[in-house]
């Protein structure tokens, strides 16, 4: 099992910038891909981006492309979400979560362990 702690968020303007961070605890974290999920109120949770075990692989939802960053430094046991030209349809509760898989995955029930999440609130 390992526990996943976010932290990072808080209040922006539109069109800045924040740089989420995940702290994994346990040695293993280097054997899993790791995900951004986020749930705006009153809406489903959504995939957000994910990032092999190497950071090799990296996949992202076409409403972040181009705009977020997601990286990982095994040595830290730490994978982060950079965020840039933010938008307030970006606002929401953000989540990390840890897979199993070999493969990048963007589905939910690929991951087994997630985090309790940091609001990003970006005003307009």
């Amino acid at each position: 099992q390992v526990q996943l702690v976010e932290s990072g968020g808080g209040l922006v303007q539109a069109g800045g910038s924040l740089r989420l961070s995940c702290a994994a605890s346990g040695r293993t974290f280097s054997r899993y891909s790791m995900g951004w999920f986020r749930q705006a109120p009153g809406k489903d949770r959504e995939f957000v981006a994910a990032i092999n075990w190497s950071g090799g692989y990296t996949s992202y939802a076409d409403s972040v492309k181009g705009r977020f960053t997601i990286s990982r430094d095994n040595a830290k046991n730490t994978v982060y979400l950079q965020m840039s030209s933010l938008k307030p349809e970006d606002t929401a509760v953000y989540y990390c979560a840890a897979s199993n898989t070999i493969a990048v995955v963007t589905t939910e029930w690929s991951y087994f362990s997630w985090g309790q999440g940091t609001q990003v609130t970006v005003s307009s």
